[in-house]
């Protein structure tokens, strides 16, 4: 029988699915007398290492030079997850716990940080979340508060969940009627704007000014124009890092090529830019898959958070090959939901 693109028959499915289970647990080489004791598959040993020379001449498993055990290969995780029929659910107490550190969240930084961070505690990888790219959102809103008699707060609200605020000291008193007649005019121009189009509608701006307040009024729009480039920022959130270390041995003792790679940002948001959903709605690079150097020991997995036609962004894990796939796959699914609905598509 055909599984997967291997010649392996449904039983021998079925040991895969054991060894990676188990070796998954243990972190120990799987041989068939523990596949037995463990699973109690109703044959004998000599049938069930039998399956494991199938499995092992697909190139599914092999053996550590260390041990006389068998491990699964990049391709029987691959099989493996493919054929993932029932993810691992939530505990009752897992998604309180999530409720309640991610109720209350105001505004995108503190949303995408509380996330990133319940999400490592949930899978115990490296948590990633992108921030949403400016080409996608528009504008939601913009106030012009008067702090004090000097100081001026400019808040702009997009509608990918982000506010951003900044208090400017204008050094001499601002008249409240000269702050409403800036703040209205800049509602006009950029209320529902693309952000990516704020620069072009406010840099004439001043003109429509006297003199006198031209210096405000510029201030204001380059308040505005710094806000906007900061949702320029492609970036990643990371959390959960020292769980890299603690599983240092998945990495051959050596995290550092792994460490580098997770630096370079920029290489890492092209790749989950580049990951496509598979039926489960989620996408996943395992070990040899990633082109990445310094990550050919890891799987990265990420979902698109948003709406489902068009994903604001992604969310996801890294870690080693040997990672609880299904729980994992639960988890970041669940965050991503929860992120769109707090954001609101």
């Amino acid at each position: 029988m055909l599984i997967g693109g291997a010649m392996i028959s449904e039983r021998s499915f079925e040991v895969l699915r054991a060894i990676v289970q188990d070796y998954v647990s243990t972190r120990e080489p799987v041989g068939s007398k523990a596949l037995l004791d463990r699973h109690g598959f109703g044959v004998s040993s000599a049938t069930i290492r039998n399956d494991m020379s199938i499995l092992e001449e697909e190139g599914l498993i092999h053996a550590p030079h260390t041990s006389a055990g068998r491990v699964p290969t990049d391709s029987g995780y691959r099989l493996f997850v493919d054929r993932l029929n029932d993810l691992k659910q939530l505990s009752l107490a897992e998604r309180q716990a999530m409720e309640t550190l991610l109720s209350g969240s105001a505004d995108l930084d503190e949303i995408l940080g509380r996330s990133v961070r319940m999400l490592s505690q949930l899978t115990n990888q490296v948590a990633m979340v992108q921030y949403p790219t400016l080409g996608k959102a528009k504008v939601r809103g913009f106030e012009l508060v008067p702090v004090t008699d000097t100081k001026v707060m400019v808040m702009l609200i997009s509608d990918n969940g982000r506010i951003q605020q900044h208090v400017v000291d204008f050094g001499v008193n601002v008249e409240l009627e000269l702050l409403t007649r800036v703040r209205g005019h800049i509602i006009d121009l950029i209320l529902g704007l693309p952000l990516s189009d704020v620069a072009k509608v406010t840099t004439k701006l001043p003109e429509a000014f006297e003199a006198r307040d031209h210096q405000f009024v510029e201030s204001v729009v380059l308040n505005l124009l710094d806000q906007v480039d900061a949702n320029r920022q492609d970036k990643l959130v990371l959390a959960g890092t020292a769980n890299l270390v603690r599983s240092e041995i998945d990495f051959g003792g050596n995290v550092s090529p792994l460490l580098d790679a997770i630096e370079e940002q920029v290489v890492l948001l092209r790749l989950i830019s580049e990951m496509e959903a598979d039926s489960n709605g989620v996408s996943l690079l395992i070990g040899s898959e990633n082109h990445i150097e310094g990550l050919s020991q890891t799987s990265v997995l990420v979902s698109g958070y948003g709406a489902v036609d068009e994903p604001l962004a992604k969310v996801g894990v890294l870690g080693p090959t040997r990672m609880d796939y299904s729980t994992n796959i639960s988890a970041v699914r669940a965050i991503a939901r929860y992120l769109s609905k707090s954001l609101g598509v």
